[in-house]
């Protein structure tokens, strides 16, 4: 399937040719009516044997291959077009009688096997029972064919031949379908990563860099000096979003605590939030110090961003992280914030088995934030 339009791929020339191959080398087993209508002495015989025997070998390959392809593209066989098709490939053995005389009976193996792989199962059981019983009946009935004996176990073999070839090709069809879709899973998992680590990213960066600009230009004309200082924080703040994109487009980009509590604290001030920020943290391995980083950056983010808060409380426990403010809070105790943000944060939580929480404080105002994680992953 191709990843980016949803549709199946079409078969490599390499494959294609094998399909062609796998359907007509079975044809050599027309040699022997093949060879008899070659031997008549009326030409007419000839012509119809020859022709007949020639229209019934491309109509075999036309419908093997027609099957063939609906398999591996897991699409059902459309049933009524598979027995007329069948139908059609009996009457032209058939029609070949006047030039392969009891010959022609070797055509049935073919066709017991199309059926196996055309129709349904107990569909195609009918046919190979038929095609099989009806040499038999017909050596009995008529003189001169008795030598075709041999057909019934030509079309019992034929036929389960057929029945483990049509199970493999489904299988495979089957493999390379959930192979495929695990590769458009990977492609969306990863766009998905992508667009969550630049929310993340940008939406904190931009939000210090939009406060820190608005309190420049508060200053201007009071403080020129603070004021060149917050727009050269700005600058710094700018080029370091630019890395962090750069970084996380590449998948190199690490969020790690020590770093995110250093830009929480930079972020509060310009925001005119006090800070109180742990002055010790736990130790804590690789991946939880990330997941408390992202915490960190999402909790902050909204704090500056909607909570007219005027203090930010952050708590790093080895078992758990909050982030809380003393602002609005959510609209009701228990609401649940769906924001990009908290999503993302939820994803990577999930991933290490820790739960996302939100709501009010334990004295019921603010917001908090927590990450907890299991115990058994301190």
């Amino acid at each position: 399937m191709d990843l980016s339009t949803g549709q199946p791929r079409p078969a490599s020339r390499h494959w294609r040719f094998t399909g062609w191959l796998l359907a007509a080398v079975w044809l050599f087993f027309l040699n022997v009516p093949l060879s008899t209508a070659l031997h008549q002495p009326e030409p007419w015989r000839r012509v119809v044997g020859v022709v007949a025997l020639l229209g019934f070998g491309v109509g075999y390959v036309l419908l093997f291959q027609w099957a063939r392809r609906l398999r591996q593209a897991l699409l059902p066989i459309p049933v009524g077009r598979a027995r007329a098709g069948l139908v059609l490939l009996f009457a032209v053995g058939v029609a070949s009688i006047p030039g392969t005389g009891g010959n022609w009976l070797a055509t049935l193996v073919y066709v017991a096997a199309t059926a196996v792989f055309l129709l349904p199962r107990w569909e195609a059981l009918a046919t190979v029972v038929l095609c099989a019983l009806a040499p038999v009946v017909a050596s009995r009935l008529v003189s001169g064919w008795e030598s075709v004996d041999t057909i019934f176990f030509a079309v019992l073999l034929a036929s389960f031949a057929m029945f483990g070839v049509s199970q493999l090709a489904q299988r495979n069809s089957e493999l390379q379908a959930a192979q495929q879709e695990i590769r458009r899973l990977a492609v969306a998992e990863e766009r998905a990563r992508a667009a969550r680590d630049l929310h993340d990213i940008l939406g904190h960066s931009l939000t210090v860099v939009a406060i820190k600009a608005e309190l420049a230009g508060r200053l201007i004309e009071v403080d020129r000096e603070r004021a060149a200082t917050e727009i050269a924080e700005v600058e710094e703040l700018a080029r370091a979003a630019l890395a962090d994109v750069r970084q996380t487009v590449g998948a190199y980009r690490e969020v790690t605590l020590a770093g995110e509590l250093a830009g929480a604290r930079s972020a509060l001030t310009a925001a005119g939030i006090a800070a109180d920020l742990p002055t010790e943290v736990p130790e804590l391995p690789g991946e939880w110090d990330q997941l408390v980083g992202w915490t960190v950056r999402e909790g902050v983010t909204n704090v500056v961003r909607h909570s007219g808060a005027r203090c930010c409380t952050i708590r790093v426990y080895a078992d758990r992280a909050e982030v809380s403010d003393d602002g609005r809070g959510p609209s009701t105790p228990d609401a649940d914030a769906d924001g990009n943000g908290l999503v993302g944060l939820r994803e990577r939580a999930g991933r290490l088995g820790a739960a996302v929480t939100v709501g009010r404080r334990r004295d019921g105002t603010g917001f908090l934030l927590r990450v907890h994680v299991p115990g058994e992953a301190r």
